[in-house]
């Protein structure tokens, strides 16, 4: 690995002469494998896998399985998500034990996301939001393969969250850095590094909090993090924001056993949380835990009209009542969610939540909100894919099918599925290894595949000798 000369000097300068040697073997060594279980699918892998110490779900793999040809993977079983940044947990279970709505500002591709709705306790309302639109919408498969009902997933630049103001109780800020921490997972963030690379990211990391800092509530929670090591990316921004902004740097607890290094800018003291390669299993991480001034506030933001878009109208019109009430029966718990329709997509929204929603629909530019049920079709009402993801799938409401791994992988394909003779027609839900995958409409010769065509697996089949989970 060439690194640039000048990344060399001012790390060396950063850790010292025989830390930034350690450093620099650690980056010629293969990256470590690790996946978060997601516990709302009740799937755990046999046994053998080492924990991440500061994630309760998080472990660490021996090797890189084919995850694209695992089906438990697309069925949001787990995530492979990097072990450094798993630390975010830390942070929530410290300072959130109560509901809170909660943003994540530069959620894609989601992992972070995935794991902060893990966490935060129900009746949370999560914003994942992501400024690039093709990236939104990985975020938005993400989480819906993640399947808790009480997320909205946005597409904005920080500054449109303007008419936000103290909305949030958490903001999750992971800016945009200049990826030190990644170069032996990512050869382009090497080429890309250079000072005034590094000098860009600090400034648009400023314009980024103080973008969203008005939308946070007074106590409410900042959780500032980088993928990277230098200290004007990561310390001196945080003084920043404690000095220009008024934060208070908040102590997260760590175990002693976690070789997790501490704040290197000369003369301060504030506590802060860097991951080395060369001292832990993971990639570079550096976060900050920060509180804004003021004591508990009444929400800022105004009520918003009840009128629903042309757009809702048209869609309502081609759905009866006795339709939804059907589509409701698919729901655990029914009473809880409203049911709406847009388009040709019937959607099931908290009731609890309804007016946090309704306010961010009219700010924000929205990609989904809670969970798509179902979408018409004519005069039929199909069950979404999102639906067969999501923990509000009443058990037993539709009949299932279990497909061994060859089934399930060529169902991934889209490809059609033949079932039993003796299987239900019409709409069957298909599990692998007693997790669902997905809907399919038998009709007796062959079932349709009713899984999304834009998340098909496109390359070829996984070899048989190749290990999975």
């Amino acid at each position: 690995m060439n690194l640039p000369a000048s990344f060399t000097d001012s790390t060396r300068a950063l850790l010292g002469d025989e830390a930034y040697e350690k450093l620099y073997v650690a980056l010629q060594q293969e990256p470590p494998v690790s996946i978060r279980l997601n516990r709302l699918k009740g799937w755990k892998p046999d046994s053998g896998f080492e924990p991440v110490p500061w994630a309760a779900e998080g472990f660490y793999l021996a090797q890189r399985p084919a995850f694209t040809f695992d089906p438990l993977f697309h069925a949001g079983c787990y995530y492979v998500q990097e072990a450094s940044s798993m630390f975010v947990e830390q942070v929530l279970k410290r300072y959130v034990d109560k509901p809170v709505v909660m943003l994540d500002l530069c959620a894609a591709p989601g992992g972070k996301s995935t794991h902060a709705r893990s966490l935060l306790s129900e009746g949370s309302l999560l914003v994942a939001n992501e400024v690039i639109r093709n990236r939104s919408q990985v975020l938005a498969e993400n989480l819906t393969k993640w399947g808790h009902p009480d997320v909205v997933v946005t597409n904005n630049d920080p500054a449109d969250f303007s008419r936000l103001e103290a909305f949030f109780d958490v903001i999750l800020t992971d800016v945009p850095c200049s990826g030190e921490g990644m170069f032996r997972k990512d050869a382009g963030a090497i080429d890309e590094w250079s000072p005034g690379n590094v000098e860009v990211c600090r400034q648009r990391q400023r314009r980024i909090v103080a973008d969203i800092w008005p939308c946070l509530k007074p106590g409410g929670l900042l959780i500032y993090s980088t993928c990277t090591f230098n200290t004007k990316e990561d310390e001196e921004n945080v003084a920043w924001i404690r000095d220009e902004l008024g934060a208070d740097v908040l102590h997260v607890p760590c175990d002693e056993a976690w070789p997790v290094a501490g704040n290197l800018l000369p003369g301060a003291d504030f506590p802060v949380y860097r991951f080395l390669p060369h001292h832990i299993k993971g990639e570079g991480f550096f976060l900050a835990a920060l509180r804004k001034p003021g004591g508990e506030q009444p929400e800022a933001y105004a009520p918003v009209s009840k009128k629903k878009s042309k757009k809702a109208d048209r869609g309502a019109l081609s759905v009866s009542k006795e339709q939804l009430n059907a589509v409701a029966g698919w729901l655990m718990q029914p009473e809880d969610y409203i049911l709406s329709v847009e388009g040709t997509a019937v959607t099931a929204f908290a009731k609890c939540l309804a007016d946090k929603r309704d306010m961010l629909v009219q700010c924000l530019r929205i990609v989904q909100t809670g969970v798509q049920v179902a979408e018409v079709k004519g005069k039929d009402l199909v069950p979404s894919h999102a639906l067969a993801m999501n923990r509000l799938l009443k058990p037993a409401v539709f009949p299932s099918e279990e497909l061994d791994y060859g089934q399930a992988v060529a169902y991934l394909h889209k490809e059609a599925i033949v079932l039993p003779p003796e299987a239900s027609r019409g709409y069957v839900l298909v599990t692998h290894r007693g997790v669902p995958l997905g809907f399919v409409k038998n009709i007796g010769n062959r079932a349709n595949n009713l899984y999304p065509q834009e998340w098909r697996i496109r390359s070829g089949y996984l070899p048989p000798q190749v290990r999975l989970l």
